[in-house]
């Protein structure tokens, strides 16, 4: 399994429709959309985890394919970096 990041998403993308786009190339174990946690709409980015074979078949079909005017950037993710506390 392979966790991909799905950049400059369509706004109106949702998990549903993200799921949909990637399981045309494999067996897809989750999609989430992020959103921004006070307004609650999409950032444009989301993260895909697929088999290792449909993450390879995803990346070379949809990584700059155009939707809604928008060109895809679809790539393996990268390991989150520890954020240090929040302080006010």
């Amino acid at each position: 399994m392979k966790k991909l990041y799905v950049g400059n998403l369509p706004f109106d993308f949702d998990s549903q429709k993200l799921q949909d786009l990637f399981a045309k190339y494999g067996t897809v174990e989750s999609a989430i959309i992020i959103k921004d946690r006070d307004t609650g709409r999409s950032k444009g980015f989301g993260f895909v985890e697929i088999d290792n074979e449909g993450a390879k078949k995803s990346i070379d079909e949809l990584n700059n394919k155009e939707i809604n005017g928008r060109p895809l950037r679809v790539n393996e993710a990268k390991p989150m970096e520890e954020r240090r506390p929040f302080r006010r």
